[in-house]
């Protein structure tokens, strides 16, 4: 028999792994020949790729179902990271391909990164260093400036992230409030958090919103026009979730307008930033869909998939399959 082929679909844009694939190849070893193979779409998989055994494929670079579609051997298809919205999860289940994620890998770096952006609003960091780095020392910002124990830190879903976001939020000294139709009764005095049982009633309360949903068709565009309009006009919002949750241009109108006083945004839209205009919307801090990066994480991440690909290539059980197939 021919050795098992495990391939890993790296982004052309911003590739995150390297040429060498050294951590996958030092987990997989002798099991299974690795390749690495840039693309910017399914579109360019190569029929080498879509004679594998396994794919792991990092994020922004989509697999629909027309990509799925050429894949002859493969038995799972890992998604390097948390969110698997970027692959058409029903399509493969449709062809018995497992689609597995990694939900855990960057819980305390995401977690960090949402509590950063929301205290550099709170602050008003990125103003403030603007400001003395112009010779000035008016703190022109200062209507901006917050007490934390006077405000409200809302929680949009309670999972791994969002739970660890919540006890870093309590412990800085906010008052957390969390909105997950999801969770059973009882969640809330576990953790120590007030709970609210619909979105609205989040919304109105919250001076920091912040978001630890996964994007799917419930969840898109959770956030536009109507659920802005809820916000004080005080509030900050930040997201670290996926880009679509908050619909862009109603989130880039709303700071423009005044509508809510600050964004912090590791994730948009159709990242990254597309115009001059929304880079420049006032009091938004964008990140390159970085919270979940550190080299700790990366590893982690690189490890766990790697597991689950030699896993499939062996028949082996998998780990973390979210489209229901085995």
């Amino acid at each position: 028999m021919s050795q098992p082929h495990i391939a890993i679909i790296d982004w052309t844009t911003s590739p995150q792994g390297d040429p060498e694939s050294t951590i996958e190849r030092q987990i997989i070893g002798s099991a299974a020949r690795v390749t690495r193979t840039l693309c910017e779409t399914d579109a360019d998989l190569t029929d080498e790729v879509c004679g594998a055994n396994a794919i792991i494929i990092w994020h922004n670079m989509p697999l629909t179902a027309k990509g799925i579609a050429h894949l002859k051997n493969c038995r799972a298809i890992i998604r390097n990271g948390v969110g698997f919205d970027s692959v058409d999860v029903s399509a493969a289940r449709e062809r018995g391909i497992a689609v597995c994620n990694v939900p855990d890998y960057g819980t305390e770096e995401v977690a960090d990164h949402a509590i950063a952006l929301a205290m550099a609003l709170c602050r008003q960091i990125l103003p403030l260093d603007a400001e003395a780095k112009q010779l000035g020392w008016n703190i022109r910002v200062t209507p901006k400036l917050r007490r934390l124990s006077t405000l409200t830190f809302g929680i949009v879903g309670l999972g791994r992230i969002g739970t660890a976001t919540a006890l870093r939020a309590k412990a800085l000294g906010f008052r957390v409030v969390f909105y997950d139709p999801y969770l059973p009764n009882g969640t809330d005095k576990a953790v120590g958090v007030t709970r609210v049982r619909t979105l609205d009633e989040l919304l109105a309360q919250s001076d920091v919103l912040s978001l630890h949903c996964p994007l799917n068709q419930e969840t898109r565009h959770l956030i536009a026009e109507r659920e802005l309009s809820l916000l004080k006009p005080s509030a900050f919002i930040v997201n670290t979730a996926r880009g679509a949750i908050i619909k862009k241009t109603a989130v880039i109108a709303a700071l423009y307008e005044g509508r809510i006083a600050g964004a912090g945004l590791d994730v948009i839209e159709d990242e990254p930033l597309r115009t001059a205009d929304e880079a420049a919307a006032p009091n938004l801090i964008a990140t390159c869909h970085a919270a979940f990066c550190s080299v700790e994480s990366k590893i982690e991440m690189r490890s766990t998939s790697a597991r689950i690909a030699l896993a499939a290539v062996q028949g082996a059980p998998l780990e973390n399959v979210v489209n229901g197939v085995v």
